[in-house]
């Protein structure tokens, strides 16, 4: 058995978990897009074949973001290489700290304790921040989280944690629950999404609206992120999952 075979087949004693949700017109979606629209072209019964058209924007359940998506003159979808869709990850576990605080912001100081128990997080991989949110996937009133004003209360990073992952870590993407990289609040005082900009700006990618990452270790799992090539493309729909260790 070759090199690559032996990978493989080991790979396939591994615990594999899958990191996204299913996508249906049901499903939370960023306040400016539209639902998945299907429209059944094609059937077995009456053509002979199955063939279905859909219509759905960009960023549509979990999904990559390419640079292009916030910051002109960076990579487009198609030009991030294979290479950087898998990659070591690191999740940080704040599940706890956010059912207290839905408005928790991922600090600096969480990095660093995260790095005094498991080690320095290292140069080219994914950091996934585990906040629980996707727990109320099924809820869009507890998903987006809005109070009687319509203040939405939702988690995110820091602006100097995300700094702090690209410029003293230089990881290569980040990854989320939510369905943005700021924290809702965040989000209003500013009136943009600094985070989102500031990362997406250094050229790198994430993956957002990601599930299961509380079933994930700190440390030892891989994560694999499967995109369309589409020309031009400033994200898309994305299949994620990762791999580890059986035991």
């Amino acid at each position: 058995m070759n090199t690559v075979a032996q990978a493989i087949a080991f790979l396939k004693t591994q615990k594999w978990v899958d990191l996204s949700h299913d996508v249906n017109p049901e499903i939370p979606y960023f306040s400016a897009f539209k639902p998945i629209e299907t429209n059944t072209l094609f059937t077995v019964e009456n053509d002979g074949f199955f063939a279905t058209q859909y219509t759905l924007v960009s960023q549509y359940g979990t999904h990559l973001d390419a640079p292009i998506h916030f910051a002109p003159n960076t990579r487009y979808l198609d030009e991030i290489p294979v290479l950087e869709l898998v990659l070591p990850l690191y999740v940080i576990h704040k599940e706890q700290a956010v059912k207290e605080n839905p408005d928790y912001l991922l600090s600096v100081d969480d990095i660093l304790a995260f790095e005094a128990e498991h080690g320095k997080i290292a140069e080219g991989s994914f950091v996934a921040f585990a906040s629980g949110w996707s727990s109320r996937w099924h809820d869009q009133t507890a998903f987006y989280n809005r109070d009687e004003t319509g203040q939405a209360h939702t988690p995110g990073w820091s602006l100097e944690a995300l700094k702090f992952l690209h410029e003293q870590r230089n990881v290569s993407a980040i990854g989320h629950e939510t369905l943005d990289t700021d924290s809702a609040l965040d989000f209003t005082k500013n009136n943009d999404l600094v985070g989102e900009r500031y990362w997406l700006s250094q050229n790198k990618y994430q993956v957002e609206v990601l599930t299961n990452l509380a079933q994930l270790p700190a440390t030892g799992a891989a994560i694999f992120i499967g995109v369309p090539k589409i020309q031009h493309a400033p994200g898309f729909n994305a299949r994620v999952f990762a791999v580890m260790d059986s035991e």
